[in-house]
C-alpha cells in the first residue's frame, strides 16, 4: 500500500516564513523548525476539513491536546504555541483572516528549569584531554573550548567564524549573533593563544591551492565544522577527561561562561551583552544557579548581617585560566 505523499506548505505558510527570513533575519534552522511545525499543524486542520484561514480556536485547542497525548514535554508545546501565535498574528496583521484565533489560547504551566552547569575543574579537564588529544584535531577542539568557554558564543556563531575573525590577534571579537546583529565580545588570553596556535596548524587541513574563509574549516556542504560534529567532539573530550558525556554539550559551556563570571564579580548587564541576549530576563536565570554566591553577598555585605564567624581565610583553588574575559563588572 502506498503512503500518502505529505501535503505542501500552505501558500498562507509560506508567506510567513518568507517574512520571518526578510523581516527579522531568522536562521536557516529557525525556518525549517518553524516550517516542521506548521506543517504538522496544517496536517491536523486538513483532517478536520480546516486551514489557516478557517482554523478556530476549538481546533488549535484539540490539536495542543493532542501534542499532550502524545507526550510532548510543556516546553515544547509551548514552542508549538508560540510559532502558531506568530504565525496567526501575521494572518491577521495582512487581512488574511479577521480574526486571531490563537490569542485565546492557555500558554502550558512550565517549570523553570535552571542551566546545567560544569565547575571551573571540570571545564579545565576538558580543555587538557582535547590539549592531550594532539594533532590537527586536538588543537582545533582546545581553540573551539577555549573561545567558547573564554567569550559564550552561540555554537553557530562559534563554528561559524570566519578567519578575519581572529586576525593580528584580537583582544575583541565582532559576532553575528541572531537576526544578523553584531555584537563585540572579549577574547581571553588563553582564546588568543591557542587561536595563535591553531592558526600554525590550519594550513595542514588543505591540498594545494585550497583556502577557506572560515576559521574551522571543513569540506562539508557548509564549508565550516558543523554543530553535530562539535557537539560529537565534546562528547568524546568528556569521556577523555572522566566527565559524564550526558552532562557536556556545547550549550552547557556557554552556561559555565555566564555562570562563573557572575561568580567572580561580573554585573549582569555586561553578561548580557556578551551573551547577545536581547531581554536581560533571560540572563537572569543564572542567578538561579548562584545559591552560595547570593547568600555571601548578604552576609559580608548587608549592614544588619550578624559578624561572621567564618574563617579569615578561605581555602584558594589552584586553576589553570582565570575566569572567563570579562571578570569584574
Amino acid at each position: 500500500m502506498k503512503r500518502k505523499p505529505a501535503p505542501e506548505l500552505a501558500r498562507e505558510v509560506g508567506a510567513f516564513l518568507e517574512m520571518l527570513q526578510a523581516e527579522r533575519g531568522a536562521s536557516k534552522n529557525t525556518v525549517l523548525a518553524y516550517s516542521a511545525d506548521l506543517l504538522d499543524l496544517q496536517k491536523f486542520l486538513i483532517l478536520r476539513k480546516q486551514g489557516p484561514t478557517t482554523a478556530d480556536a476549538t481546533a488549535l485547542r484539540a490539536y495542543l491536546k493532542k501534542l499532550d497525548y502524545l507526550g510532548m514535554t510543556p516546553r515544547t508545546v509551548a514552542r508549538r504555541l508560540s510559532v502558531m501565535r506568530q504565525f496567526f498574528r501575521f494572518l491577521l496583521a495582512e487581512r488574511l483572516r479577521e480574526d486571531d484565533p490563537a490569542s485565546t489560547l492557555d500558554s502550558p504551566k512550565l517549570g523553570r528549569p535552571l542551566p546545567k552547569v560544569l565547575s571551573r575543574v571540570e571545564v579545565d579537564r576538558l580543555i587538557a584531554a582535547a590539549e592531550a588529544k594532539g594533532g590537527i584535531d586536538g588543537g582545533r577542539l582546545e581553540t573551539l573550548l577555549e573561545i567558547l568557554y573564554g567569550s559564550g558564543l552561540r555554537v553557530s556563531e562559534l563554528v561559524g567564524l570566519p578567519i578575519t575573525a581572529a586576525e593580528r590577534d584580537p583582544s575583541m571579537l565582532i559576532v553575528r549573533g541572531k537576526g544578523a546583529k553584531d555584537r563585540m565580545v572579549p577574547l581571553s588570553d588563553p582564546a588568543r593563544v591557542a587561536i595563535a596556535r591553531w592558526l600554525k596548524v590550519r594550513a595542514a587541513v588543505f591540498t594545494e591551492g585550497e583556502t577557506s574563509r572560515y576559521l574551522f574549516p571543513s569540506r562539508g556542504r557548509t564549508g565550516h565544522l558543523t554543530r553535530q560534529r562539535f557537539a560529537q567532539l565534546l562528547k568524546e573530550a568528556a569521556l577523555a577527561a572522566g566527565i559524564d558525556p550526558a552532562r557536556v554539550s556545547p550549550h552547557v559551556l556557554r552556561h559555565a561562561f555566564a555562570s562563573h563570571l557572575l561568580e567572580a564579580g561580573a554585573d549582569l548587564r555586561s553578561v548580557q551583552l556578551m551573551l547577545g541576549h536581547a531581554d536581560i530576563a533571560t540572563t537572569e536565570i543564572y542567578t538561579h544557579v548562584l545559591p552560595e554566591k547570593v547568600r555571601s553577598l548578604v552576609e559580608d555585605h548587608h549592614p544588619l548581617a550578624k559578624p561572621s564567624t567564618k574563617p579569615s581565610a578561605r581555602p584558594s583553588t589552584t586553576r589553570k585560566r582565570p575566569p572567563p574575559a570579562g571578570g569584574a563588572g
